[in-house]
Protein backbone atom coordinates (compact mmCIF):
# COMPACT_ATOMS: atom_id res chain seq x y z
CA UNK A 1 0.00 0.00 0.00
CA UNK A 2 1.46 3.70 -0.40
CA UNK A 3 2.32 5.67 2.17
CA UNK A 4 -0.77 7.96 3.60
CA UNK A 5 0.27 11.70 4.45
CA UNK A 6 -1.90 15.07 5.01
CA UNK A 7 -2.04 17.32 2.82
CA UNK A 8 -1.34 20.63 4.08
CA UNK A 9 -2.95 24.23 3.00
CA UNK A 10 0.07 26.45 2.65
CA UNK A 11 0.37 29.36 4.37
CA UNK A 12 0.14 33.34 1.99
CA UNK A 13 2.40 35.69 2.64
CA UNK A 14 1.87 39.03 0.54
CA UNK A 15 4.78 41.34 -0.88
CA UNK A 16 4.68 44.47 -1.55
CA UNK A 17 6.77 45.90 -4.66
CA UNK A 18 6.76 49.36 -5.85
CA UNK A 19 5.76 47.59 -9.11
CA UNK A 20 2.93 46.01 -8.02
CA UNK A 21 -0.59 46.32 -8.44
CA UNK A 22 -3.95 46.84 -6.30
CA UNK A 23 -5.71 44.72 -8.74
CA UNK A 24 -4.77 41.02 -8.05
CA UNK A 25 -6.31 37.76 -8.78
CA UNK A 26 -9.68 36.13 -7.83
CA UNK A 27 -9.43 34.63 -4.62
CA UNK A 28 -7.01 37.50 -3.23
CA UNK A 29 -8.24 40.54 -1.33
CA UNK A 30 -7.30 44.02 -3.82
CA UNK A 31 -4.59 45.97 -1.21
CA UNK A 32 -6.28 49.08 0.02
CA UNK A 33 -5.65 52.35 -1.94
CA UNK A 34 -4.00 53.75 0.87
CA UNK A 35 -1.00 51.12 1.29
CA UNK A 36 1.93 49.97 -0.92
CA UNK A 37 0.96 47.84 -3.81
CA UNK A 38 0.97 44.00 -3.60
CA UNK A 39 3.53 42.85 -6.33
CA UNK A 40 4.04 38.79 -5.13
CA UNK A 41 2.39 36.19 -3.40
CA UNK A 42 4.23 33.43 -1.80
CA UNK A 43 2.97 29.94 0.01
CA UNK A 44 5.00 29.27 3.09
CA UNK A 45 5.61 25.87 3.92
CA UNK A 46 5.20 25.16 7.95
CA UNK A 47 8.18 25.32 10.26
CA UNK A 48 11.06 22.95 10.04
CA UNK A 49 10.61 22.08 6.29
CA UNK A 50 12.46 23.27 3.49
CA UNK A 51 10.79 21.96 0.15
CA UNK A 52 12.41 21.52 -2.92
CA UNK A 53 9.70 24.02 -4.68
CA UNK A 54 7.97 26.70 -4.27
CA UNK A 55 4.91 29.10 -5.62
CA UNK A 56 4.78 32.73 -6.39
CA UNK A 57 1.90 34.63 -8.01
CA UNK A 58 3.51 37.73 -9.44
CA UNK A 59 1.23 40.97 -10.29
CA UNK A 60 3.23 43.78 -12.33
CA UNK A 61 2.46 47.25 -13.00
CA UNK A 62 6.07 48.15 -14.24
CA UNK A 63 8.84 46.20 -15.68
CA UNK A 64 11.10 44.05 -13.36
CA UNK A 65 14.64 44.42 -12.69
CA UNK A 66 16.85 42.73 -15.58
CA UNK A 67 18.00 39.74 -13.44
CA UNK A 68 19.85 36.30 -13.47
CA UNK A 69 19.99 33.23 -11.34
CA UNK A 70 22.18 30.58 -11.03
CA UNK A 71 22.58 26.43 -11.54
CA UNK A 72 22.77 24.27 -9.07
CA UNK A 73 26.21 23.90 -8.95
CA UNK A 74 27.25 27.91 -8.70
CA UNK A 75 24.68 28.10 -6.30
CA UNK A 76 26.17 25.09 -4.06
CA UNK A 77 29.71 26.91 -4.39
CA UNK A 78 27.57 30.11 -2.37
CA UNK A 79 26.74 26.81 0.36
CA UNK A 80 23.10 26.51 -1.06
CA UNK A 81 20.74 24.08 -1.61
CA UNK A 82 20.21 24.53 -4.98
CA UNK A 83 20.22 27.07 -7.93
CA UNK A 84 17.32 28.41 -9.54
CA UNK A 85 15.12 27.21 -12.73
CA UNK A 86 11.59 28.50 -13.10
CA UNK A 87 8.45 28.20 -14.82
CA UNK A 88 6.27 31.47 -15.49
CA UNK A 89 2.13 30.58 -16.56
CA UNK A 90 0.40 33.36 -17.82
CA UNK A 91 -2.38 33.95 -16.41
CA UNK A 92 -3.24 37.39 -17.82
CA UNK A 93 -1.95 40.29 -20.06
CA UNK A 94 -2.34 43.60 -20.78
CA UNK A 95 -2.01 44.26 -25.45
CA UNK A 96 1.50 45.02 -25.53
CA UNK A 97 3.28 43.14 -22.73
CA UNK A 98 6.44 41.49 -22.70
CA UNK A 99 8.68 39.26 -21.36
CA UNK A 100 13.01 40.00 -21.36
CA UNK A 101 14.47 36.41 -22.08
CA UNK A 102 18.00 36.42 -23.08
CA UNK A 103 19.96 38.89 -25.44
CA UNK A 104 19.08 40.16 -29.14
CA UNK A 105 22.66 38.55 -29.78
CA UNK A 106 25.55 37.14 -28.32
CA UNK A 107 27.72 39.18 -26.20
CA UNK A 108 30.57 39.15 -24.43
CA UNK A 109 30.54 39.25 -20.45
CA UNK A 110 32.22 42.43 -20.60
CA UNK A 111 30.09 43.56 -22.83
CA UNK A 112 27.11 42.75 -20.86
CA UNK A 113 28.57 44.41 -17.47
CA UNK A 114 29.45 47.73 -20.05
CA UNK A 115 25.30 47.70 -21.15
CA UNK A 116 24.23 46.99 -17.34
CA UNK A 117 26.47 49.84 -16.34
CA UNK A 118 25.06 52.67 -19.08
CA UNK A 119 21.74 51.75 -19.38
CA UNK A 120 21.87 50.26 -23.05
CA UNK A 121 20.92 46.43 -21.65
CA UNK A 122 17.43 47.29 -21.79
CA UNK A 123 17.67 47.66 -25.49
CA UNK A 124 19.74 44.76 -25.87
CA UNK A 125 17.04 42.46 -24.09
CA UNK A 126 15.11 40.27 -26.53
CA UNK A 127 11.53 41.84 -25.01
CA UNK A 128 8.83 38.57 -26.31
CA UNK A 129 5.58 39.30 -26.22
CA UNK A 130 3.23 37.16 -23.89
CA UNK A 131 -0.39 36.35 -24.01
CA UNK A 132 -2.70 34.43 -21.93
CA UNK A 133 -2.06 30.80 -21.89
CA UNK A 134 1.66 30.88 -22.44
CA UNK A 135 4.13 29.32 -20.27
CA UNK A 136 7.38 29.73 -20.52
CA UNK A 137 10.44 27.82 -18.62
CA UNK A 138 13.35 29.96 -17.78
CA UNK A 139 16.67 27.69 -16.56
CA UNK A 140 19.33 29.31 -14.53
CA UNK A 141 21.64 31.56 -16.08
CA UNK A 142 18.88 32.94 -18.76
CA UNK A 143 19.11 36.65 -17.95
CA UNK A 144 15.80 37.95 -17.94
CA UNK A 145 12.84 39.88 -16.90
CA UNK A 146 9.21 40.30 -16.69
CA UNK A 147 7.49 43.14 -18.13
CA UNK A 148 4.49 45.43 -16.91
CA UNK A 149 0.75 44.44 -17.26
CA UNK A 150 1.53 40.94 -16.11
CA UNK A 151 -0.40 38.15 -14.13
CA UNK A 152 1.51 34.97 -13.90
CA UNK A 153 1.83 32.00 -11.53
CA UNK A 154 5.77 31.41 -11.11
CA UNK A 155 7.24 27.46 -9.77
CA UNK A 156 10.84 27.39 -9.33
CA UNK A 157 13.47 25.33 -6.93
CA UNK A 158 13.22 26.94 -4.01
CA UNK A 159 16.03 29.20 -3.07
CA UNK A 160 15.66 33.26 -2.79
CA UNK A 161 18.69 34.29 -4.71
CA UNK A 162 18.43 36.73 -7.24
CA UNK A 163 21.09 38.58 -8.83
CA UNK A 164 20.14 41.52 -10.03
CA UNK A 165 21.91 43.62 -13.03
CA UNK A 166 19.47 46.60 -13.91
CA UNK A 167 16.92 48.04 -12.63
CA UNK A 168 15.89 51.24 -14.41
CA UNK A 169 16.76 53.86 -11.70
CA UNK A 170 15.48 52.51 -8.75
CA UNK A 171 17.30 52.77 -5.69
CA UNK A 172 17.72 49.08 -5.11
CA UNK A 173 21.02 47.53 -4.59
CA UNK A 174 22.34 45.78 -7.88
CA UNK A 175 24.41 42.35 -7.77
CA UNK A 176 26.63 43.09 -11.21
CA UNK A 177 30.28 40.99 -10.16
CA UNK A 178 28.11 37.78 -8.91
CA UNK A 179 25.36 38.04 -11.70
CA UNK A 180 27.62 38.68 -14.52
CA UNK A 181 29.77 35.70 -13.85
CA UNK A 182 26.71 33.20 -13.57
CA UNK A 183 25.15 34.89 -16.84
CA UNK A 184 24.93 33.22 -20.69
CA UNK A 185 24.11 36.34 -22.37
CA UNK A 186 23.04 34.96 -25.60
CA UNK A 187 19.14 34.94 -27.61
CA UNK A 188 16.84 32.66 -26.31
CA UNK A 189 14.45 30.44 -27.77
CA UNK A 190 11.14 30.18 -26.62
CA UNK A 191 9.60 26.77 -27.91
CA UNK A 192 6.23 25.82 -26.60
CA UNK A 193 6.46 23.02 -24.01
CA UNK A 194 2.69 22.25 -23.27
CA UNK A 195 2.15 18.87 -24.40
CA UNK A 196 -1.73 17.24 -23.90
CA UNK A 197 -1.26 13.34 -22.96
CA UNK A 198 -4.91 13.26 -22.64
CA UNK A 199 -7.88 15.07 -22.94
CA UNK A 200 -7.68 18.46 -19.87
CA UNK A 201 -4.50 16.90 -18.73
CA UNK A 202 -1.15 18.87 -20.34
CA UNK A 203 2.45 18.47 -19.37
CA UNK A 204 3.87 22.06 -19.18
CA UNK A 205 7.36 21.10 -18.03
CA UNK A 206 9.13 18.08 -17.30
CA UNK A 207 12.69 18.88 -16.73
CA UNK A 208 15.51 17.29 -13.56
CA UNK A 209 14.00 20.12 -12.18
CA UNK A 210 10.83 19.65 -11.82
CA UNK A 211 7.54 18.26 -13.57
CA UNK A 212 4.35 21.01 -13.93
CA UNK A 213 1.06 19.98 -15.20
CA UNK A 214 -2.06 21.41 -16.02
CA UNK A 215 -5.92 19.74 -15.23
CA UNK A 216 -9.05 21.52 -16.96
CA UNK A 217 -11.63 18.04 -16.59
CA UNK A 218 -13.39 17.57 -13.43
CA UNK A 219 -13.15 14.43 -11.91
CA UNK A 220 -11.35 11.86 -9.15
CA UNK A 221 -7.74 11.79 -9.77
CA UNK A 222 -5.24 9.39 -7.20
CA UNK A 223 -1.83 10.75 -7.11
CA UNK A 224 1.56 8.75 -5.53
CA UNK A 225 4.27 11.37 -5.50
CA UNK A 226 7.92 9.98 -4.24
CA UNK A 227 8.07 14.34 -3.05
CA UNK A 228 6.10 16.78 -2.33
CA UNK A 229 3.35 17.86 -4.85
CA UNK A 230 2.10 21.64 -4.96
CA UNK A 231 -1.55 21.72 -6.05
CA UNK A 232 -2.63 25.48 -7.23
CA UNK A 233 -6.07 25.82 -8.28
CA UNK A 234 -6.28 28.66 -10.25
CA UNK A 235 -9.74 28.80 -10.78
CA UNK A 236 -12.31 26.24 -9.53
CA UNK A 237 -12.19 24.21 -5.88
CA UNK A 238 -12.73 21.03 -5.07
CA UNK A 239 -10.86 18.47 -2.24
CA UNK A 240 -7.39 17.21 -1.75
CA UNK A 241 -7.93 14.06 1.19
CA UNK A 242 -11.27 15.18 2.35
CA UNK A 243 -10.58 18.87 2.47
CA UNK A 244 -11.72 21.47 0.67
CA UNK A 245 -9.27 23.96 -1.59
CA UNK A 246 -10.33 26.98 -3.76
CA UNK A 247 -8.00 29.67 -6.11
CA UNK A 248 -5.90 31.41 -4.21
CA UNK A 249 -4.66 28.59 -2.11
CA UNK A 250 -2.05 26.40 -2.52
CA UNK A 251 -1.60 23.16 -1.00
CA UNK A 252 1.12 20.64 -0.59
CA UNK A 253 1.38 16.48 0.05
CA UNK A 254 3.66 13.97 -0.05
CA UNK A 255 2.45 10.20 -0.87
CA UNK A 256 -1.06 8.97 -2.18
CA UNK A 257 -3.03 12.14 -2.57
CA UNK A 258 -6.66 11.48 -3.29
CA UNK A 259 -8.60 14.60 -5.42
CA UNK A 260 -11.26 15.85 -6.61
CA UNK A 261 -11.81 18.43 -9.09
CA UNK A 262 -15.29 20.05 -9.30
CA UNK A 263 -16.27 20.81 -13.39
CA UNK A 264 -15.02 24.26 -14.89
CA UNK A 265 -12.04 24.31 -12.57
CA UNK A 266 -8.21 25.27 -13.64
CA UNK A 267 -5.64 23.20 -11.90
CA UNK A 268 -1.79 23.19 -11.62
CA UNK A 269 -0.11 20.51 -9.93
CA UNK A 270 4.32 20.55 -9.63
CA UNK A 271 6.26 18.00 -8.27
CA UNK A 272 10.57 18.08 -8.21
CA UNK A 273 10.06 14.25 -9.33
CA UNK A 274 7.70 12.37 -11.96
CA UNK A 275 4.42 11.30 -10.21
CA UNK A 276 2.02 9.18 -10.92
CA UNK A 277 -1.37 10.05 -11.94
CA UNK A 278 -4.44 7.51 -11.57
Amino acid sequence: MGRRMASIRLSTIRVEKPWGRYRLWPGFDDPAPDVAPIGEIWFDAPTGKEPDLLVKYLFTSERLSIQVHPDDAQARARGLARGKDEAWVILAAEPGATIALGTVRPVSRDGLRAAALDGSIEALMDWKPVVAGDVIYSPANTVHAIGAGITLIEVQQNVDLTYRLYDYGRPRELHLEEGIAVSDPVPFVVTPIAVEVEPGRRVLACTDKFTLERWSRGGERRIRLDANGWLIPVTGSGRIDGSVFAAGQCWMAEGDVDISINPGSDILFASPRPFTLG
